[in-house]
Protein backbone atom coordinates (compact mmCIF):
# COMPACT_ATOMS: atom_id res chain seq x y z
CA UNK A 1 0.00 0.00 0.00
CA UNK A 2 0.96 3.69 -0.74
CA UNK A 3 1.97 6.08 2.14
CA UNK A 4 0.79 8.37 -0.76
CA UNK A 5 -3.11 7.12 0.59
CA UNK A 6 -4.70 9.36 3.32
CA UNK A 7 -6.96 6.48 3.88
CA UNK A 8 -4.80 3.67 4.05
CA UNK A 9 -4.64 3.19 7.66
CA UNK A 10 -8.83 2.19 6.72
CA UNK A 11 -8.00 -0.80 4.50
CA UNK A 12 -8.15 -3.83 6.20
CA UNK A 13 -6.40 -6.53 4.67
CA UNK A 14 -9.07 -7.43 1.86
CA UNK A 15 -8.45 -7.34 -1.55
CA UNK A 16 -9.38 -4.06 -2.88
CA UNK A 17 -12.02 -5.38 -5.40
CA UNK A 18 -13.62 -6.90 -2.77
CA UNK A 19 -14.21 -3.79 -0.61
CA UNK A 20 -15.08 -1.64 -3.66
CA UNK A 21 -18.09 -3.90 -4.34
CA UNK A 22 -19.18 -4.41 -1.32
CA UNK A 23 -19.86 -0.88 -0.56
CA UNK A 24 -22.51 -0.35 -1.93
CA UNK A 25 -24.34 -2.96 -0.32
CA UNK A 26 -23.14 -2.04 3.60
CA UNK A 27 -24.14 1.39 2.92
CA UNK A 28 -27.55 0.17 2.01
CA UNK A 29 -27.67 -1.96 5.29
CA UNK A 30 -26.38 1.00 7.51
CA UNK A 31 -29.16 2.96 5.82
CA UNK A 32 -31.42 0.85 6.68
CA UNK A 33 -30.00 0.18 10.21
CA UNK A 34 -30.05 4.43 10.60
CA UNK A 35 -33.80 4.24 9.08
CA UNK A 36 -34.84 7.29 6.43
CA UNK A 37 -36.44 9.03 9.25
CA UNK A 38 -33.03 9.95 10.60
CA UNK A 39 -30.71 9.80 7.85
CA UNK A 40 -31.06 12.94 7.12
CA UNK A 41 -30.25 14.09 10.87
CA UNK A 42 -26.97 15.32 11.59
CA UNK A 43 -25.42 13.03 14.35
CA UNK A 44 -23.80 15.91 15.82
CA UNK A 45 -23.45 19.97 15.26
CA UNK A 46 -21.25 20.56 12.30
CA UNK A 47 -21.20 17.14 11.01
CA UNK A 48 -22.93 15.49 7.80
CA UNK A 49 -25.89 13.33 8.32
CA UNK A 50 -25.88 9.62 7.11
CA UNK A 51 -27.96 11.07 3.56
CA UNK A 52 -24.86 13.91 3.32
CA UNK A 53 -22.17 10.81 3.71
CA UNK A 54 -23.62 8.88 0.71
CA UNK A 55 -23.82 12.01 -0.89
CA UNK A 56 -20.62 12.77 -0.46
CA UNK A 57 -19.18 9.14 -1.39
CA UNK A 58 -21.61 9.53 -4.55
CA UNK A 59 -19.28 12.92 -5.68
CA UNK A 60 -16.17 11.15 -4.51
CA UNK A 61 -16.94 8.05 -7.25
CA UNK A 62 -17.97 10.84 -10.13
CA UNK A 63 -14.09 12.71 -8.97
CA UNK A 64 -12.38 8.99 -8.12
CA UNK A 65 -13.77 8.13 -11.99
CA UNK A 66 -12.08 10.66 -13.50
CA UNK A 67 -8.99 10.54 -12.01
CA UNK A 68 -8.50 7.09 -13.00
CA UNK A 69 -9.51 7.96 -16.67
CA UNK A 70 -7.01 10.60 -16.88
CA UNK A 71 -4.43 8.65 -15.27
CA UNK A 72 -5.33 6.12 -17.98
CA UNK A 73 -5.13 8.29 -20.92
CA UNK A 74 -2.84 10.96 -20.43
CA UNK A 75 0.86 10.74 -19.66
CA UNK A 76 1.78 12.04 -16.05
CA UNK A 77 -1.46 13.78 -15.39
CA UNK A 78 -2.11 16.28 -13.20
CA UNK A 79 -4.82 15.63 -11.39
CA UNK A 80 -7.45 18.43 -9.54
CA UNK A 81 -8.18 18.33 -5.77
CA UNK A 82 -11.35 19.75 -4.62
CA UNK A 83 -12.91 20.86 -1.63
CA UNK A 84 -15.07 18.55 0.08
CA UNK A 85 -17.16 21.88 1.69
CA UNK A 86 -17.75 23.32 -1.21
CA UNK A 87 -18.91 20.86 -2.98
CA UNK A 88 -21.56 19.75 -0.39
CA UNK A 89 -22.52 22.97 -0.63
CA UNK A 90 -22.45 23.40 -4.27
CA UNK A 91 -24.50 20.34 -4.53
CA UNK A 92 -26.55 20.87 -1.89
CA UNK A 93 -26.45 17.53 0.24
CA UNK A 94 -29.06 18.84 2.70
CA UNK A 95 -31.70 18.54 -0.13
CA UNK A 96 -30.52 15.11 -1.15
CA UNK A 97 -32.16 11.39 0.01
CA UNK A 98 -29.92 8.95 1.38
CA UNK A 99 -31.93 6.96 -1.14
CA UNK A 100 -31.02 8.67 -4.23
CA UNK A 101 -27.63 9.28 -3.00
CA UNK A 102 -26.92 5.76 -2.84
CA UNK A 103 -28.58 4.77 -6.10
CA UNK A 104 -26.10 7.63 -7.70
CA UNK A 105 -22.74 6.17 -5.87
CA UNK A 106 -23.99 2.47 -6.67
CA UNK A 107 -24.35 3.51 -10.32
CA UNK A 108 -20.73 5.27 -10.44
CA UNK A 109 -19.25 2.22 -8.58
CA UNK A 110 -20.38 -0.48 -10.56
CA UNK A 111 -19.13 1.72 -14.00
CA UNK A 112 -15.49 2.22 -12.29
CA UNK A 113 -15.56 -0.90 -11.31
CA UNK A 114 -15.69 -2.40 -14.33
CA UNK A 115 -12.83 0.24 -15.16
CA UNK A 116 -11.00 -0.93 -12.59
CA UNK A 117 -11.13 -4.93 -13.03
CA UNK A 118 -10.03 -4.36 -16.70
CA UNK A 119 -7.34 -1.93 -16.12
CA UNK A 120 -5.67 -4.07 -13.04
CA UNK A 121 -2.83 -5.51 -12.96
CA UNK A 122 -1.43 -4.10 -16.21
CA UNK A 123 -2.15 0.12 -15.18
CA UNK A 124 -1.49 -0.11 -11.33
CA UNK A 125 1.75 1.68 -12.00
CA UNK A 126 0.61 4.35 -14.52
CA UNK A 127 1.09 7.63 -13.01
CA UNK A 128 -0.65 10.70 -12.16
CA UNK A 129 0.36 13.52 -9.86
CA UNK A 130 -1.76 15.22 -7.47
CA UNK A 131 -0.66 18.59 -6.35
CA UNK A 132 -0.89 17.88 -2.43
CA UNK A 133 -0.03 14.44 -2.63
CA UNK A 134 2.76 14.46 -5.09
CA UNK A 135 3.54 11.49 -7.71
CA UNK A 136 1.15 8.71 -7.17
CA UNK A 137 -0.53 5.24 -9.29
CA UNK A 138 -3.61 3.94 -10.84
CA UNK A 139 -3.25 1.87 -7.88
CA UNK A 140 -3.00 4.39 -5.34
CA UNK A 141 -6.21 5.86 -6.52
CA UNK A 142 -7.72 2.36 -6.26
CA UNK A 143 -6.56 1.83 -2.56
CA UNK A 144 -7.57 5.30 -1.50
CA UNK A 145 -11.00 4.88 -2.64
CA UNK A 146 -11.17 1.27 -0.85
CA UNK A 147 -9.92 3.14 2.10
CA UNK A 148 -12.14 5.77 1.74
CA UNK A 149 -15.52 3.93 1.93
CA UNK A 150 -14.19 2.24 4.98
CA UNK A 151 -13.83 5.45 6.93
CA UNK A 152 -17.29 6.13 6.10
CA UNK A 153 -18.92 2.95 6.22
CA UNK A 154 -17.00 3.45 9.82
CA UNK A 155 -18.96 7.10 9.92
CA UNK A 156 -22.51 5.40 9.08
CA UNK A 157 -21.66 2.52 11.54
CA UNK A 158 -21.16 4.89 14.38
CA UNK A 159 -24.15 6.77 13.46
CA UNK A 160 -26.67 3.24 13.03
CA UNK A 161 -25.47 2.31 16.33
CA UNK A 162 -25.89 5.98 17.92
CA UNK A 163 -29.10 6.19 20.15
CA UNK A 164 -31.95 7.59 17.56
CA UNK A 165 -33.18 11.51 18.68
CA UNK A 166 -36.20 11.28 20.60
CA UNK A 167 -39.09 12.44 17.93
CA UNK A 168 -40.98 15.79 19.45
Amino acid sequence: MSDLNPYAKFLDGRPLDVILDESAGAIASLLEAIGSANASTPPAPGKWSAAEIVSHLADCEIAFGFRMRQTLAEDNHTIQPFDQDRWAAASGYPGIGAAQALAAFAAGREWNLQLIRRALPAAAHCKVTHPERGPMTFQTIVETMAGHDLNHLGQLARIAAAPMPAKA
